[in-house]
Formats: C-alpha cells, sequence, structure tokens
C-alpha cells in the first residue's frame, strides 16, 4: 500500500494529528508539573531540615528506580480507576509529571549546588534574607548551568509519553498503530510516527541550543 492509501485515505491522518496533540499536551503538561515538582524536592534536599531531606530522598529514589510503564499502570488502575477518576489524558499527565519531578528535582538540586558557596555568602553580606539570595543571585546562574540537561529531560519525556498507550491514552504512537491494525501496513505508519517524534527531538533540541546560545551572549554583553 502506498504512502496515500495507508496515511491519508479515509481520512487517516487526522487520527496521527489528534494523537501529536494529545502527546503534546501530556509532555508540556508533565514537564510543568514535573518543574513545579523539582524546585520543591530539590529545596527539600539542600534544606538543613533532615525530615524534609529524608522527603526528597524517598520521592527521588522511588520514583526514579520504578520503570515509567509500572509507575503508569499504577496510578490509572490502584490509585486513580478507584477513586473513580477515568479521565486516562489526566492520569498520563499526573504520573508523567509526578515521575519527570524525580529527574528534575536532581538537575536543580545539581544546579544549585553548583553555584560557588561564596555567591550565598556574597548576598547575604549585602544584606538580602536567605530566600532572596536564592532567587536573585543563585538561580539565574544555576539555570544556565541545568539548561542543557534540563532540555534533555524534556525531550526524554516525550519519547516517554509513547507509552500513555498502557492505560487506553490515543497518543501519536496509539494513533499509528490503529493505522497499522486497520491497514495491515507496519513499515508506512510506524516509519511515519518515528520521524515525527524525530523531528520533535531534533527540533526542541535545536531550539533550546539556540535559547542557551543567546542567553551566553546576553551574559557577555
Amino acid at each position: 500500500m502506498t504512502f496515500y492509501d495507508t496515511m491519508i485515505s479515509h481520512g487517516r491522518w487526522t487520527l496521527v494529528l489528534r494523537g501529536l496533540g494529545t502527546t503534546l499536551l501530556i509532555a508540556l503538561c508533565a514537564v510543568l508539573i514535573g518543574s513545579v515538582l523539582g524546585c520543591i524536592f530539590a529545596l527539600f534536599k539542600i534544606s538543613k531540615n533532615k525530615v524534609l531531606q529524608k522527603i526528597s530522598v524517598v520521592y527521588t529514589t522511588i520514583i526514579r528506580g520504578v520503570p515509567m510503564a509500572t509507575q503508569l499502570m499504577i496510578f490509572y488502575f490502584v490509585i486513580f480507576s478507584p477513586l473513580g477518576m477515568s479521565n486516562a489524558v489526566l492520569v498520563a499527565i499526573i504520573s508523567f509529571g509526578i515521575n519527570s519531578g524525580a529527574y528534575c528535582t536532581e538537575i536543580f538540586r545539581a544546579g544549585i549546588q553548583g553555584v560557588d558557596a561564596g555567591q550565598m555568602e556574597a548576598g547575604r553580606s549585602l544584606g538580602l534574607s536567605w530566600w532572596q539570595t536564592l532567587i536573585k543571585i543563585i538561580m539565574p546562574q544555576a539555570v544556565r548551568t541545568i539548561l542543557p540537561t534540563y532540555t534533555s529531560e524534556f525531550i526524554a519525556l516525550i519519547k516517554e509519553t509513547s507509552i500513555a498507550s498502557f492505560i487506553a491514552v490515543i497518543d501519536l504512537q496509539k494513533a499509528c498503530d490503529n493505522i497499522r491494525n486497520a491497514t495491515y501496513n507496519a513499515w508506512v505508519p510506524l516509519l511515519s510516527c518515528a520521524v515525527i517524534y524525530l523531528c520533535l527531538t531534533v527540533g526542541l533540541t535545536k531550539f533550546f541550543s539556540i535559547f542557551e546560545r543567546r542567553l551566553a551572549r546576553s551574559d557577555r554583553g
């Protein structure tokens, strides 16, 4: 079968478009949730409060130690389904967000602790509070350090969303798989899916690299 017969005929391209939209929705919302959780638990981890440190360690250890597919099914079948939540896309967003948060925690912690300790002392000596020093002096420097790793986390998250079909989410991967089942043609839909994911990852990598260079030029200026 030709590309037209497989992907265009009978409006099958609309399935791919809707699946792509679902994939991007899950990834964008999840990375926002993950970033917020990452900031919170990174601060927990570097705090002097032993209880907060333990909470952060337990969170990152469990989430990073269990496969994402297993986490996704636990969230859907064990936690949310008994509570009556049947929106699979929402469950996927929450699940991927919590998972991303564990990795962002380590990214942000490493970035913050990578800033010279003297920067905090300098800020405090200028009369700034701990929080003011963190926000105005430490974080801007940490952002430049963590940006490449953070970019990699976002790109990895987009690719990981391909397992969302495990809980019946019709994402890009599932849409192409449904076309494969309908047409009995594996080559065209699966290779098309691979090309779309590749374009997404390459495009995002290029975008963030441009942003990173502009950020570096503004610092030098």
